[in-house]
């Protein structure tokens, strides 16, 4: 009895302390636990990209004297740049609207300290942490461009599937993705250690088992919550894409190339992204109701 009492009031604190902590995402009309506010949220972000880019040291293209600056260099900044201005104006406007649509939020990306950079590496990525500090890795450009397994300034002939990685990326920082991820990171972390100490009592190697298993099942958890992550920032990544006057029909042929990628990947219900096919899938699903929206704001879609 003194067990079960121990973690029924554990458990009744921690949710009223999941339910105090509310907020409305407007992105998916949804309630979600988040502890972590913008400002906290936007100075971890400043602060772990600066220490990106002093580890990436000669790497970041055309940052100081001693860094690559070349033509091709340069060509790549600007255009990063390029597209992240029209993407960045595009995240405003989005916010505008969803305020005007009666939304109760508080917009964040006319008051992000946007900064874009690009980091001279092999991987294959991208990121945009909170407060908007995005970088691109030149490994990504071949994948966005013309996919022959070389990084030229061919690739950048056509900036539409990286203004798609890159919408992604500003979705997750639109979204606050990275402080909700840290708030059920913390509050997993009280929970078990509140079931911890309601059962300090029993059988040492008892005790182990049930702390090993709710281990498991917490990660699920969290594995899950970052795929839907994963997939809202997906969508909101297209908005913006037809915001900013990008093809979106260049989004599913993307992650279909993302998939062909080398490597082990683990099933989908173990990883922390969707399937790059279930990522193509969800885009065709989408595709007709923004394929409306870019020709109500752009015109006729490119031939």
């Amino acid at each position: 009895m003194k067990r079960g009492a121990i973690i029924v009031v554990a458990l009744f604190g921690l949710a009223v302390y999941y339910f105090s902590n509310q907020e409305v995402n407007p992105f998916s009309g949804e309630s979600e636990f988040n502890t972590i506010s913008v400002d906290q949220a936007s100075q971890l972000g400043e602060q772990s990209y600066v220490q990106i880019l002093q580890q990436a040291r000669g790497n970041v293209l055309c940052l100081q004297d001693n860094s690559p600056c070349d033509a091709n260099a340069r060509e790549i900044v600007t255009t990063v740049r390029e597209i992240g201005a029209r993407l960045q104006a595009a995240a405003i406007g989005y916010e505008q609207d969803l305020r005007d649509e009666g939304w109760e939020f508080t917009p964040v990306a006319d008051d992000f300290a946007w900064a874009y950079n690009v980091i001279e590496s092999a991987q294959p990525n991208a990121f945009c942490l909170p407060g908007g500090y995005v970088a691109v890795y030149t490994g990504i450009l071949d994948v966005t461009g013309d996919n022959n397994g070389l990084v030229t300034p061919a690739d950048l002939d056509d900036p539409d599937k990286l203004a798609v990685v890159m919408g992604h990326e500003i979705g997750h920082a639109l979204a606050h993705h990275g402080a909700k991820r840290m708030s059920q990171g913390q509050l997993a972390q009280l929970g078990m250690a509140a079931v911890g100490v309601g059962l300090s009592d029993m059988d040492p190697s008892q005790r182990q088992m049930v702390m090993q298993a709710m281990g498991v099942a917490a990660q699920g958890g969290l594995m899950a919550f970052s795929r839907k992550h994963e997939t809202e920032a997906d969508r909101i990544g297209l908005e913006l894409l037809v915001r900013a006057c990008y093809d979106p029909r260049e989004a599913p042929e993307l992650w279909e190339r993302m998939g062909q990628l080398g490597g082990e990947r683990p099933p989908e219900w173990l990883s922390t992204h969707p399937a790059s096919e279930t990522r193509a899938a969800n885009f065709r699903e989408w595709m007709p109701d923004y394929l409306q929206k870019y020709r109500e704001r752009c015109g006729a879609l490119p031939s």
